[in-house]
């Protein structure tokens, strides 16, 4: 039986790139075609105001990446929010990536905020800490790629430590059986980060540019990080 599952996207790509790579939903929805488990997905961009019909039924909603902080003020967060509350108060499974990573946690109790490490981007190295039925193929490592400068400072009560490094502590978590968040982009390709760090090299700077840049010839494993998404909503 096939997975399904809604993608609330959160944002839209710059123009410049909208013609090769359309949106996070495509980019999440090519991630999980690689995966044992099937699923169907339904993508709803919530900056619009876009959501499912309160009939429609998912096995969990997945909030995608997004330049605008999760700590903002903006009409249509504080509107992605209250939904979030009440599907969770509902026993809905929802996975955060990135933006949604750190506007569940915020939502459930933790903190997020701007990082006083500064921009996180290329491929990052995490610590797996924790390992769960779900975890398959199991990992002791994982390397991300990643695009973020606000990070989450302090985790929800009851919330679980999955991955971590010393430039961020709370890279992914899990809440039970119910929330299953992380920090790094296992959607992302290596050729969409390269033409955002060469968007961003002014905001970045030369030097975390250019190191980011050299970090792209490594592999990174969002295929496992994918894998690990489906298996915990597909378990009991």
């Amino acid at each position: 039986m096939s997975l399904r599952i809604c993608i609330l996207e959160t944002d839209v790509l710059r123009p410049e790139l909208v013609d090769q790579y359309q949106g996070y939903g495509r980019m999440f929805e090519q991630l999980f075609a690689r995966q044992p488990i099937a699923a169907q997905f339904v993508i709803h961009n919530v900056l619009n105001g876009d959501y499912p019909a309160d009939d429609e039924v998912f096995d969990a909603y997945l909030v995608t990446g997004s330049k605008a902080d999760s700590f903002g003020t903006d009409p249509w967060i504080q509107t992605l929010k209250t939904y979030l509350l009440e599907r969770y108060k509902r026993g809905d499974k929802l996975l955060g990536v990135c933006f949604g990573h750190q506007l569940l946690a915020l939502l459930l109790g933790g903190r997020a905020e701007r990082a006083s490490q500064g921009w996180g981007v290329g491929v990052h190295d995490y610590k797996v800490d924790t390992q769960a039925e779900w975890m398959n193929p199991p990992a002791s490592e994982l390397a991300l790629l990643i695009s973020h400068q606000d990070q989450v400072t302090a985790l929800p009560e009851g919330a679980t430590v999955v991955a971590s490094s010393a430039f961020c502590p709370n890279a992914a978590y899990h809440i039970g059986n119910q929330v299953l968040c992380f920090q790094g982009h296992p959607e992302f390709q290596h050729d969409y980060s390269r033409a955002l760090l060469d968007l961003r090299v002014q905001s970045l700077g030369q030097a975390v540019h250019s190191a980011a840049v050299a970090s792209l010839a490594r592999e990174h494993q969002g295929t496992v990080v994918g894998e690990w998404m489906l298996r915990f909503v597909a378990q009991q």
